[in-house]
């Protein structure tokens, strides 16, 4: 699946998400692939077509269960860079 657009979504659409936008995108240069769009919403507005990949934290999870497994990063700590650069490295191929 080519990944073209990213999806970070928290509750409200601005605080976490917009950290986990940032990390997506900082992560994405450091795997070579800055030509990915990142954006950041609300949870609500999340559906399977709104993007390539979503990304949210674990406590949102159930709120994405409209969206296939492959299509989805469920981070376990939103604040580990660590975590978000491999999950992207698995979906990147």
């Amino acid at each position: 699946m080519a990944i073209n657009k990213i999806l970070c979504a928290c509750g409200s659409g601005l605080g976490s998400s917009l950290m986990v936008h940032m990390n997506t995108e900082e992560a994405l240069k450091k795997l070579g692939r800055p030509d990915i769009e990142v954006d950041h919403s609300t949870i609500s507005d999340i559906n399977p077509e709104a993007a390539d990949l979503f990304v949210v934290g674990g406590d949102l999870a159930d709120f994405v269960t409209n969206v296939p497994d492959e299509k989805k990063i469920v981070l376990k700590n939103i604040l580990d860079k660590d975590e978000l650069e491999a999950k992207l490295r698995e979906h990147l191929g």
